[in-house]
């Protein structure tokens, strides 16, 4: 009856939602300390936009989290990387906020957790207690900020999302005030030719176009001479008040003689499609430069929801003897705005054609399945695994293939697979599939073992190896030392690395019973907290057992003494 009673109230809340637009003054911040970001709305990041607010907490942790407003926790997870600690909770108006990389829950929401992980023996859980099991209250504490997760630093991660689509909306629309006062940058502007006859400065390719500053502020591009349907593209970024981080910028128009070609905005997203971004950036240029081109023009395969506008998708078709305007306009949430003019002028082109592209003896058809045998390996790709049609580079070999390079982007996952028959039994269970970075270094990849048939499901194009892996991991105390009393610690702590494959799982017990270790990886630790279990015996016997990705264990046995 409480969920029927849930959904119910959360209907009537979209409706609302839809007559109303979004309520300004209904959630509190999450955080009592100066709302300071490292992180916006819809940043570009790697295959996905952000899709929330990254608030930092005074590089440390443990600052006290707050509900934003009343409502009922609906989801707890823990887990190593992505969120790490995060808390959802559901609020009567429709809406969910989202807080993660806790460095800990409330005692009351962290006791609940707790004996679920006990329950269960895993550091590992996630749960979705009942609506109204656990209910908050406007300004209640629910947690305190760490760094846990896929975090590179104390920060907190929070979201408003619609509890009905679970799209994430760009939490600046409820009120939250964060002081922005300067203009968004712009660094480089580059220029597209995307038909086959197309050309820009006499040229057939990507090109940059230089511009200077006016005396208005705004920006004035060299003159673009060109023919054809061709593009633009920009990296740029926004800074807000008291924080030198680089952040994405909130909207992007662009215009041709007054038109108004494409704008898109970060309003919201649905995570269904945040893949897309790759769509939306120059992958070329960033599987090269690392650095991220951002287009005002829709690609093929660019199925992104964030379009306000979009005419001729975007694309300027430019005809001999005409001159055109075209304006860049980028803006950030509080409405500074930096504006390029880029002249235009039709002209023939007076240098070399050239290709744009290298031609390789395989052409893949995106909207079709392919399959190639590489000798030692074969690779499947499903229809639709790319956006567009090109030609793939393949490199045939016995335990290593190359498959083009990280500068083509996969939106769905490929198959690799390869034949290990030639390889002893008894050292193929130290096997795996590994990628070779640009230094030739492996790094583990799921790797599916089926007899002879060894395969890994990916969405990275590269140079993969069968690697081998005959070293158990590590494992070393850390706070403390064999039979050291240990009468006022609060914690034990013990260091695990693996070299190569690295680790699976691992498991530890005091006196025999299995107790939580929380593991960080980012900083290749176990720790115990004394609060879940104080043994009762005076000599303690902790045992820790890890196992890497494949099957390489090792075993820690080691004694203290308490009281």
């Amino acid at each position: 009856m409480k969920k029927i009673t849930y959904v119910l109230s959360l209907l009537f809340s979209l409706t609302i939602i839809a007559q109303e637009n979004y309520p300004k003054d209904v959630f509190d911040p999450p955080m009592d300390i100066p709302i300071i970001l490292a992180g916006t709305f819809g940043e570009l990041r790697s295959n996905h936009f952000h899709s929330g607010l990254d608030i930092k907490t005074q590089q440390r942790e443990g600052i006290p989290i707050k509900s934003i407003g009343d409502g009922t926790v609906t989801r707890i997870k823990v887990s190593l990387w992505g969120y790490g600690k995060v808390l959802y909770i559901a609020h009567p108006n429709g809406y969910t906020s989202v807080y993660g990389h806790l460095q800990k829950f409330s005692p009351r929401i962290e006791a609940y957790i707790k004996k679920l992980q006990y329950e269960k023996k895993s550091f590992e859980v996630e749960v979705f207690p009942d609506y109204g099991e656990l209910k908050v209250e406007k300004g209640e504490l629910i947690a305190y900020s760490g760094n846990t997760g896929g975090s590179a630093g104390p920060h907190l991660h929070f979201e408003i999302r619609s509890s009905i689509s679970e799209k994430p909306t760009n939490p600046f629309l409820y009120g939250l005030h964060v002081a922005d006062a300067t203009n968004p940058t712009l660094e480089k502007l580059f220029a597209y030719p995307l038909d086959d006859n197309a050309h820009i400065n006499n040229n057939q390719e990507r090109t940059q176009i230089n511009f200077t500053r006016q005396s208005d502020g705004t920006f004035l591009a060299d003159k673009v001479e060109a023919l054809g349907e061709i593009g633009f593209g920009f990296v740029g970024f926004d800074r807000l008040d008291m924080a030198a981080n680089k952040n994405g910028v909130y909207s992007v128009e662009f215009n041709v003689n007054g038109k108004t070609y494409s704008l898109y905005d970060f309003e919201s997203f649905s995570f269904g499609e945040t893949r897309y971004i790759n769509t939306l950036i120059d992958y070329d240029y960033y599987g090269k430069y690392r650095q991220r081109i951002q287009k005002s023009f829709k690609s093929a395969g660019n199925n992104l929801s964030i379009y306000k506008e979009i005419y001729n998708q975007g694309k300027v078709k430019v005809n001999k003897g005409l001159s055109y305007t075209a304006n860049l306009i980028i803006k950030d949430y509080a409405g500074n705005k930096t504006q390029l003019t880029i002249p235009i002028e039709g002209k023939e082109n007076q240098g070399p054609k050239t290709s744009r592209e290298k031609i390789t003896d395989s052409y893949l058809v995106a909207k079709k399945p392919n399959n190639y045998d590489l000798g030692g390996a074969k690779v499947y790709f499903p229809a639709n695994t790319f956006y567009e049609d090109f030609y793939i580079d393949l490199k045939k070999g016995n335990d290593t293939v190359t498959i083009h390079s990280n500068t083509v982007p996969a939106h769905r996952n490929f198959t690799i697979t390869f034949d290990v028959s030639k390889h002893p039994k008894e050292i193929q269970k130290q096997l795996f599939i590994a990628r070779l970075n640009d230094k030739l270094q492996p790094s583990f990849t799921n790797t599916y073992k089926r007899g002879n048939l060894f395969t890994a499901r990916t969405r990275y194009l590269g140079t993969y190896t069968i690697a081998r892996d005959t070293t158990p991991p590590t494992i070393r105390t850390k706070n403390f030392k064999e039979k050291q009393w240990l009468n006022n610690y609060k914690y034990l702590s013990v260091s695990i690395a693996d070299d190569l494959s690295g680790i699976d799982t691992y498991t530890a017990t005091l006196n025999g019973e299995w107790i939580l270790m929380e593991y960080e990886p980012k900083r290749n630790t176990l720790t115990y907290n004394f609060d879940d279990k104080i043994a009762d015996q005076t000599q303690c016997v902790l045992k820790v057992t890890v196992t890497d990705n494949v099957g390489n264990v090792n075993t820690l046995t080691t004694s203290f003494y308490r009281k």
